[in-house]
């Protein structure tokens, strides 16, 4: 039998090598640390709202992308890549690779926009495995402690709130109005702070110098910068210099009858697409920019870049022929670019067609970064790098799901499950047949034109049986039952801003001033002083009412103010819904956002 112990001989041989290793001064510790700084660097760049035809390398004749179209020909281009419909759910599960059910997130508002900060992301993971993490541009996923991108792993953050700048949530940037865009107050660290400039260039700029910010030599830390940049989203604001490159253009000509838009676009369509063409040079020039620096630095060879966005176009324009936009399951609104470009692993350039999805870039991050993934939960996303290195998959055509309705998933209302080259999309009642559904394969009908499900009877049951298995599952998810809290009163933000972009209570909660409204909270005990801002004065002599769980404070307002203050509220340690309205003359009012202060932190 072989032994496993070493003999006299073999000591004396690994004490020999020994005393030579250090007597070179090659230190068993210092050859370790190479190792682990040959990990590879990060950049993660996300667009919003930019569609799968938004790129010249994607079939554009208008759009002038010279950076990106050099990009995806340097890149593993994955060209059957998808994503949620919009943007929060994307984003969920971008950063998780999990379903977005699973981490709490089933909305863009509606106080659905909250991921669980028991959730891992990319940025716990491989900060864990030794990164510094940077975030500039979009979060999306909780403005308030314990759901900000700081709580979730990332060292830097730049960001707006909200699902974008000059939306109501961000209520730094709402009142700018058609200047959103421009010079505007960001949250840094969780702070605001004053910005000069276009907000792409901003975060781009922020991002750069992140990634110049580095010790060098073998005690450099590698990085992972998340740019989430918010263009080209509405309002679509863009330097003029760039618009008067695309005003005068016709968004329609020279696309043969195959290539136009799913439905004909109209004048506010064409405009549309003026302005986003625009934004997206603006972000192409942007980019040469942080690529430039990449190779000024020399670290182009040990970065892995990657290129994606978050959902199809808000509106109809160019999109190689595709059925839908934004919001849809159809493949517009789902299917978009995805570019990965890493040097030193991968040096030659290829097109992939295998289906990738938003879930597979933790799991591919994990194995390229040497960082482990958690394995306390499922990871729903698989791992690219079988595919990258050419290697044949055996994932038996994996299903995946998609769906988009307001506030939660409706059954059977703008879901999709696609397995292989097919394709069910569920438009119908919550108790629909199979012979309710559509059935497309894309292999022969990227524009999802022609209905199979009458031809495949079998094939669109069997489907359908798999999408009401994933959706069961996904809607009994505890994040999604127990819904992610908003915390007041931790001495990690104190005092915290409750806005609109996470109120519940009524759907479709926007700037509405008579409207019912919530957020759900828990606090911790202490005195607290709460400031009320309302969009406009509220007239004098009604009642400022506050529900926090069972506690009930109500004060008369003398003043008309669009601010109202109450002073000394004592609150316990619970959770619960906390519900402001002014009353006054039969009407309820809700704030616009609210400044909830712990006042007395030694409670």
């Amino acid at each position: 039998m072989k032994s496993t112990c070493f003999q006299y001989k073999d000591i004396n041989q690994a004490a020999f090598f020994l005393v030579v290793i250090l007597y070179l001064g090659i230190s068993p510790l210092k050859h370790s640390m190479a190792q682990e700084n040959t990990r590879p660097n990060v950049i993660l760049i996300m667009t919003d709202d930019q569609g799968y035809g938004d790129f010249g390398f994607t079939g554009n004749p208008h759009v002038q992308t010279p950076v990106l179209d050099g990009l995806a020909e340097e890149s593993m281009f994955f060209d059957q890549f998808y994503v949620s419909p919009v943007c929060a759910p994307t984003r969920a599960s971008l950063m998780t690779g999990r379903y977005s059910l699973r981490t709490g997130i089933r909305d863009t508002y509606n106080g659905g926009a909250i991921m669980a900060t028991e959730e891992v992301t990319i940025a716990e993971m491989l900060k864990d495995a030794g990164y510094r993490t940077g975030i500039f541009g979009k979060w999306h996923l909780g403005d308030n402690y314990p759901s900000r991108p700081m709580d979730q792993g990332f060292d830097e953050s730049v960001i707006h709130l909200s699902g974008g700048m000059g939306q109501v949530g961000d209520i730094t940037t709402y009142y700018q109005g058609d200047s959103s865009y421009f010079d505007p107050v960001l949250w840094h660290n969780g702070q605001q702070e004053s910005y000069k400039g276009y907000c792409t260039d901003i975060f781009t700029q922020e991002a750069i110098a992140f990634v110049s910010d580095h010790d060098g030599g073998e005690k450099r830390q590698p990085f992972f910068v998340y740019l989430s940049l918010n263009a080209p989203h509405t309002p679509l604001q863009v330097p003029d210099e760039y618009y008067q490159k695309y005003k005068d253009i016709d968004p329609t000509s020279g696309l043969d009858e195959a290539m136009m838009p799913s439905q004909e676009m109209t004048e506010s369509d064409k405009e549309h697409a003026r302005r986003v063409y625009a934004m997206v040079e603006n972000i192409d020039d942007n980019l040469g920019r942080l690529f430039q620096q990449l190779k000024a630095l020399s670290l182009e060879e040990n970065t892995i870049v990657i290129f994606m966005t978050d959902n199809g176009p808000q509106h109809y324009r160019y999109l190689a022929g595709m059925r839908g936009k934004k919001a849809t399951v159809y493949q517009g609104g789902v299917r978009t670019p995805f570019l990965l470009k890493y040097p030193s692993k991968y040096p030659s350039a290829k097109t992939i067609t295998t289906a990738g999805t938003h879930m597979d870039v933790l799991p591919t991050l994990s194995a390229l970064c040497h960082a482990p993934l958690p394995e306390d939960r499922k990871i729903d996303g698989h791992s690219l790098v079988p595919l990258l290195e050419g290697e044949s998959v055996n994932w038996a055509d994996r299903p995946l799901f998609f769906y988009w309705t307001r506030r939660y998933p409706e059954q059977y209302q703008n879901m999709a499950l696609q397995k292989g080259p097919l394709r069910l999309v569920a438009y119908a009642d919550y108790d629909a047949k199979w012979d309710d559904f559509q059935l497309y394969d894309i292999s022969s009908d990227h524009a999802e034109q022609q209905d199979l499900s009458r031809k495949k009877p079998a094939e669109t049951q069997q489907l359908k049986n798999t999408l009401d298995t994933l959706y069961r599952e996904l809607i009994a998810s505890p994040h999604l039952i127990h819904q992610p809290v908003i915390e007041i009163g931790h001495p990690a933000e104190n005092p915290s801003i409750l806005n609109r972009n996470d109120a519940g209570g009524a759907r479709d909660i926007w700037s509405q001033e008579e409207i019912y409204g919530k957020w759900y909270v828990k606090s911790h005990q202490g005195k607290y002083t709460i400031k009320f801002k309302f969009l406009n004065p509220v007239p004098a002599g009604g009642d400022m009412l506050l529900e926090v769980g069972p506690r009930v404070f109500s004060m008369q307002v003398d003043t008309s103010s669009d601010w109202v203050t109450m002073e000394n509220v004592s609150l316990e340690d619970m959770k619960g819904d906390f519900v402001p309205f002014y009353s006054v003359k039969g009407k309820k009012i809700l704030p616009f956002w609210v400044e909830v202060k712990r006042e007395n932190d030694d409670q």
